[in-house]
């Protein structure tokens, strides 16, 4: 890069951070532009619940679980089931067990995360992006934050051609050209905030982008044609089966394995689906089993349909480990979105047949 790529990248890093003064998003993980880092704990859950996620849903769990463990030796001492259940709905539960993970291997260090991008790293579950998140905003290190957000507006600034995937190493080249030495934190979130509220997937206001001027993109009248993206693979169709069994004003619940597919949350018992192949287990009870109607989910590479069969016994458990849960209360059961939408089928259809 010559000495005037240099300059302009210094000018574009320069032009943003007076945007960000201006027009930071307040989002309650944050500092003010300008303020003191915020407390790590906040930044390394905020960045874990964003991944995947939008800012929108995040933002009531944030507050949930800070409210119900403020501190990370507070979350390192809670019930796994508990942790599990209140993650529901944020999806991507992996994320989830390595939260547990991460903050049981801070809490052996007496509660202070590592302050550099390769402490960071060594904990569980922290990803490259995570831990350059995590260094930048709440410690100040310089370092390369690429999420989708700014991976977007890289990719136009620089007008990077390349097709994703293979782009990402350019990207994050041009991603480091464009970090200063200074407020190495609100630079990350000012390029974070402009990919969500300027330079966005579609119609980009780029009469109002602090990098306007200087991204090539804009001169080429294609902002949208970047960054470059593979042709969409069909995501295959999984077939499936969830079994409701009702007793007493209570449904049998299970708890799925610690990995794999929603590990370790609750769940309705199911028939064995999986991301490889269909369902093929047989029901865990004889019973008179009526269709409850089928649900779809969408996961990160397939589609499921789950056929919902709902059942009454009047006495006995089912085989294996699992628990009666009360119907009263099982909005507290800390279900995943398929299983809460499993439920709902077989609700509906009971209160239909009253």
């Amino acid at each position: 890069m010559t000495a005037s790529d240099d300059q302009i990248c210094n000018d574009d890093a320069t032009a943003l951070l007076r945007w960000y003064d201006a027009h930071a998003r307040a989002l309650p993980w944050r500092a003010l532009p300008g303020a003191p880092p915020p407390d790590p704990y906040r930044v390394w859950l905020s960045e874990v619940m964003l991944q995947q996620t939008t800012v929108a849903a995040v933002g009531p769990y944030f507050t949930r679980f800070t409210e119900r463990w403020p501190s990370v030796t507070d979350l390192a001492a809670a019930d796994d089931g508990e942790v599990m259940a209140a993650w529901a709905g944020l999806g991507y539960y992996a994320r989830a067990r390595n939260l547990l993970a991460c903050a049981k291997a801070v809490a052996a260090r007496g509660g202070a995360f590592p302050d550099s991008e390769e402490g960071l790293r060594a904990l569980p579950g922290l990803g490259a992006y995570t831990a350059a998140a995590v260094a930048a905003i709440a410690f100040g290190r310089r370092a390369v934050v690429v999420d989708a957000n700014v991976e977007r507006v890289v990719a136009r600034r620089f007008a990077i051609g390349t097709t994703l995937p293979a782009a990402r190493p350019a990207i994050r080249a041009a991603a480091d050209k464009l970090t200063p030495e200074q407020r190495a934190g609100d630079f990350a979130q000012a390029m974070m905030d402009l990919g969500a509220t300027i330079c966005t997937p579609r119609s980009p206001r780029c009469l109002l982008c602090p990098l306007g001027p200087n991204c090539a993109a804009r001169r080429q009248g294609t902002p949208e044609a970047f960054p470059v993206k593979a042709a969409k693979v069909a995501r295959p169709v999984r077939q499936g089966r969830a079994f409701w069994i009702e007793r007493d004003a209570a449904v049998w619940l299970v708890r799925r394995p610690g990995k794999g597919m929603l590990g370790g949350m609750r769940a309705l018992p199911d028939d064995g689906w999986s991301a490889r192949g269909d369902g093929s287990g047989t029901p865990p009870l004889v019973l008179d089993w009526r269709p409850a109607g089928t649900v779809s989910h969408g996961f990160t590479h397939f589609t499921l349909e789950l056929m919902v069969l709902a059942g009454m016994t009047a006495k006995g458990d089912p085989p294996g480990e699992g628990e009666w849960w009360p119907l009263s209360a099982l909005d507290a059961a800390g279900l995943p979105t398929l299983f809460a939408k499993a439920a709902q089928r077989a609700l509906a259809t009971g209160r239909d047949k009253t």
